[in-house]
């Protein structure tokens, strides 16, 4: 069973607060339950090696240290959707009804990206040995780089200012109650499935050099993203991209 968040460490300033966590977890430093916390990030990593920008002090940019070992490695869906509904949790209950999960990992608002999630992984053979949970969330930033795809953040939406320390561990506590379900429940990729970005909808999907319109059905227990562009399709992580 994964442990609640047992100690936050807040970084002043830190390259990637998941390169920081792998190097704690590589030096015998870190366990399950480790959060990290940076007022700033000089390095942020993002999905398929983009970066992750954010103004000092204004976001959250936390790693959790997980220890998921009774966890097939084949599942790794699981763990991802339980991390996604734990920030989706968080999210909904301060901006409303209308955040969503955009697969594979993203926290969106209507059409604009509020979050995003990247999980890292140490396996040792076809086990696990510690997973890395690296979250940033736009809390109080309204000033985004031109290079920053469609952003929007809890200020912009709700029209005021936040405590961010103090919403780190409402996020954390979240976070735990939905880690705290995996060995409970076989419903993630429902649960998933119900905030699902665009299901249902027709959406633009670039594969290589291919440009086509699908419908989204929904996302398969492996993670995969299930459309209908004529016939039925399902792509995983990084076959297939957005296009807006």
């Amino acid at each position: 069973m994964i442990s609640p968040v047992e100690t936050l460490t807040v970084l002043p300033t830190v390259d990637s607060t998941n390169n920081y966590a792998m190097e704690q977890i590589r030096a015998g430093l870190a366990r399950e339950g480790n959060a990290y916390f940076a007022l700033e990030q000089t390095a942020g990593k993002g999905q398929r090696g983009k970066a992750w920008h954010t103004e000092p002090g204004a976001n959250i940019i936390l790693s959790l240290v997980l220890e998921p070992h009774w966890l097939q490695v084949s599942r790794q869906f699981y763990l991802s959707a339980a991390i996604a509904l734990g920030c989706y949790d968080f999210f909904r209950a301060l901006a409303g009804d209308e955040p969503r999960l955009k697969w594979p990992n993203d926290i969106y608002w209507r059409d604009r990206k509020a979050g995003g999630i990247l999980i890292e992984n140490l396996l040792a053979g076809d086990s696990w040995q510690f997973a890395v949970a690296g979250i940033g969330i736009n809390i109080n930033q309204t000033l985004f780089p031109e290079t920053a795809a469609n952003p929007v953040s809890l200020r912009q939406i709700t029209g005021r200012e936040w405590p961010v320390m103090e919403l780190v561990k409402e996020l954390c506590r979240c976070l735990q109650h939905r880690c705290g379900q995996l060995e409970q429940t076989k419903d993630f990729p429902a649960d998933y499935n119900r905030v699902l970005y665009k299901r249902g909808e027709m959406v633009r999907l670039k594969k290589e050099t291919r440009v086509f319109d699908a419908l989204v059905k929904g996302v398969t227990a492996d993670g995969e993203l299930v459309v209908e562009a004529g016939t039925e399709e399902k792509f995983g992580f990084g076959e297939v991209q957005w296009v807006f």
